[in-house]
């Protein structure tokens, strides 16, 4: 087995594996709707065993009462539930696990099968780079690849801070991601253009990788953050969007998460003029790729100053956050589909 092959079945089973996780967080948040009606009904239980001890410990105050004995006969097993919690203390059977007990478990196993997943991604992006013998960023199919990777290991940490409720749109996005790439974006190894044969090449893709990758991060959480602030405004927070922080928590997450994307993207374009001018000869020459990648720079620094903004902080701020995501994902799709130009070596 080649290593390219081997690097494509890594990758297609990662799809795969993202695909289980992605129903396990789905399965965690449906399940949550249960963890109320589970409390509504232990509530219950607690209530039918307090009222099944009193008459005992009346009658047991009682002693001179002639009906003692009845009274406490009353009390007796024939008169409790074979479900209340004082059968239950004297069972050998194991309890059923709670709503919450369930839902936590799911999410653990979405966990679990997220590393797996990342594992093979990467093993996938290694064999990739050993096939080609270069950095694997050379065609939108090894920057998907690698994106995917940096954005799942991300939210690995961040899980580990408390945010595993980042799991359900990552997992989907690591899905459709790698999806795209094994499916759409595929092309075998091939030597580089010239125009790649520069250390302004790791340099440049490298960092629209990572800045890249905190731009899908920010925006996923900013989309969370307005559907929770929606419901916080309408008074209709659920079990389901009660798993997530208050809105306000959320819209700070994102904010930072994009502050830290930012200046990471201007290196790039920095960088890839640099680059520019060392392929080509120039430093700007306003191509296609070059004009939406500073469309995109705009876009995030009008969210950056509209965070700063009284009349614009919250909400508004982060319909910008989305346009400035969507902004990037035409960049690195539409503009490599649809336009000609000096970064047309970049495409499928």
């Amino acid at each position: 087995m080649t290593a390219q092959t081997f690097s494509s079945l890594a990758l297609v089973t990662s799809v795969v594996i993202y695909a289980l996780a992605f129903s396990m967080h789905t399965v965690e948040w449906a399940s949550a709707r249960k963890i109320r009606a589970d409390k509504i009904s232990l509530d219950a239980t607690d209530t039918e065993a307090a009222a099944v001890r009193e008459p005992a410990l009346v009658g047991a105050a009682d002693a001179t009462s002639p009906d003692r004995v009845e009274r406490v006969d009353r009390s007796g097993p024939a008169a409790r539930s074979p479900q209340s919690p004082v059968d239950r203390l004297g069972s050998d059977q194991p309890e059923p696990l709670t709503a919450r007990q369930r839902s936590e478990t799911f999410g653990r196993m979405g966990v679990s099968l997220t590393i797996i997943a990342l594992a093979c991604a990467i093993a996938g992006v290694v064999a990739r780079g050993i096939a080609a013998d270069r950095w694997p960023l050379a065609n939108m199919f090894e920057f998907t690849t690698m994106a995917m990777v940096i954005i799942v290991s991300a939210y690995l940490v961040l899980a580990r801070m408390g945010m595993r409720w980042l799991g359900l749109p990552v997992t989907l996005l690591a899905t459709v991601g790698n999806g795209l790439a094994v499916t759409v974006f595929y092309v075998a190894v091939a030597p580089v253009v010239p125009a790649l044969h520069s250390v302004w090449f790791f340099i440049h893709i490298t960092a629209a990788a990572v800045s890249g990758s905190a731009f899908n991060i920010g925006g996923l959480i900013t989309i969370l953050y307005l559907i929770k602030k929606r419901a916080e405004d309408k008074g209709t927070v659920g079990a389901v969007l009660g798993r997530l922080p208050e809105a306000k928590r959320m819209d700070v997450i994102a904010y930072r998460v994009l502050a830290f994307a930012f200046p990471l993207w201007t290196f790039t374009i920095a960088a890839g003029s640099i680059w520019a001018e060392y392929a080509w000869g120039r430093y700007w020459g306003w191509d296609p790729k070059e004009t939406w990648a500073l469309v995109t720079w705009v876009i995030f620094a009008c969210y950056l100053h509209a965070r700063s903004t009284a009349g614009w902080k919250g909400a508004r701020a982060g319909m910008i956050a989305i346009l400035g995501l969507a902004v990037f994902w035409f960049n690195f799709i539409g503009v490599n589909l649809l336009f000609a130009g000096l970064h047309s070596y970049a495409g499928v």
